[in-house]
């Protein structure tokens, strides 16, 4: 059986490394490696350099070329950095390569965001999506891992599997995915069960980027705490409450947010969780507005609600961190009426997009939060009158 590392309690120093490609630009691979950054905070490490490349390719064999391999080799040479991190997904080869060269700890995107949620699962449903998640990553990388698994010095990119005791048998690993696979059945046999306990009551699911404030305002809308925190993947489980407005109710779910270049390991074993999007009545999309990619995070989610067959659903778009927005693009001198014009251009933008299913709040500072409601309730009552014609409902 396979045993698994005490987290350790110390911060790793790391450095990032990027391959600019032909579809890229310069800034957008900055801004992958911002995000990698973020990943790396949250698991734990200070990432101290970072190094890009411009390919077309990237090399079969170590990913990046070998000049940048060795110059990489002399940054990391006689100083106390325990670990590289690519943000693209790496073979088991050019793992065991990269490792050959640089003498330190190599992992690559995936392995990051598998850590991660390793860290922060907590049921049990969660716990064996990401083991699964983390034995299917390991299966086609057998070959060329079993020295990247043999580390002892546990860390980022070593909780999981193989990190004591290898197993060389391809097939006893293909049997605990097998395994695996029928536990989470059996879980998610449950989890759909309690959903159709739940009657007839419209469910809305919030859904959006990571980190741009579901679970605060989950809080808010449902005056019930909700686990919150400005890291990445701060909740895995999806977090379900019974909310009124105006007596008339309705089930509120927090879930998983969602990340580019995210494994498509954790997608397919975090389907039931993510069956709470297919499922729901009414899709709210919640965005970071402050932050500096926000089209393109907005971009990334329906393109994975696309995935999840769920992107038809009505949606209600919510622009959050509007006071963090105003704080960034204001400064002290501008004039009032400046300030206006820019805000109702924002917002008369968005709501032709969104064809004026869009509202802008701050869930922190609560501001707006009564226009959210009004919506929000607008759009359960409209679900009721279409689902249940000839039904009196409570309002």
């Amino acid at each position: 059986m396979i045993e698994k590392k005490q987290l350790i309690a110390k911060e790793e120093q790391c450095i990032l490394v990027g391959v600019i490609t032909k579809d890229q630009t310069v800034e957008q691979a900055e801004e992958y490696l911002d995000e990698l950054a973020f990943l790396s905070e949250t698991a734990g490490a200070i990432a101290v350099k970072r190094f890009t490349q411009r390919l077309a390719h990237p090399d079969s064999r170590t990913f990046v070329g070998k000049g940048k391999l060795e110059e990489i080799a002399q940054y990391l040479s006689g100083r106390n950095i325990q670990l590289v991190i690519f943000d693209d997904e790496l073979t088991g080869s050019q793992i065991a390569n990269i490792e050959k060269e640089l003498k330190v700890k190599t992992i690559d995107r995936s392995d990051l965001i598998l850590d991660i949620f390793a860290r922060r699962a907590r049921t049990a449903q969660a716990k064996v999506q990401v083991e699964l998640a983390q034995y299917q990553y390991l299966l086609p990388r057998l070959k060329g891992m079993w020295k990247h698994l043999e580390r002892q010095g546990g860390g980022i990119g070593t909780r999981g599997p193989g990190e004591t005791e290898i197993e060389t048998d391809r097939r006893i690993v293909k049997d605990k995915i097998s395994l695996l696979r029928k536990r989470l059945s059996e879980i998610d046999k449950q989890a759909f069960t309690q959903r159709k306990e739940r009657g007839e009551l419209i469910r809305v699911a919030l859904v959006g980027y990571t980190n741009v404030g579901k679970s605060t305002l989950m809080t808010v809308l449902s005056k019930s705490e909700v686990f919150a925190e400005n890291k990445l993947f701060a909740t895995l489980d999806t977090t379900t409450r019974k909310v009124v407005f105006e007596n008339t109710p309705f089930l509120l779910s927090d879930t998983v947010g969602f990340i580019r270049k995210l494994p498509h390991h954790l997608v397919e074993s975090f389907k039931s969780t993510l069956d709470e999007v297919r499922e729901a009545d009414i899709l709210l999309h919640v965005v970071d507005i402050s932050h500096a990619q926000y089209e393109d995070q907005i971009g990334v989610v329906n393109k994975t609600l696309q995935e999840l067959k769920a992107f038809e659903k009505p949606i209600l778009t919510i622009f959050n961190k509007m006071d963090l927005y105003e704080e960034k693009t204001f400064d002290e001198w501008l004039e009032s009426s400046v300030k206006q014009e820019i805000l109702h251009d924002l917002k008369e933008k968005w709501e032709q997009l969104t064809n004026h299913n869009c509202v802008f709040i701050s869930a922190l500072e609560r501001k707006n939060m009564d226009a959210l409601r009004e919506l929000i309730l607008q759009r359960v009552r409209d679900m009721y009158q279409v689902r249940y014609p000839y039904k009196t409902m409570l309002y």
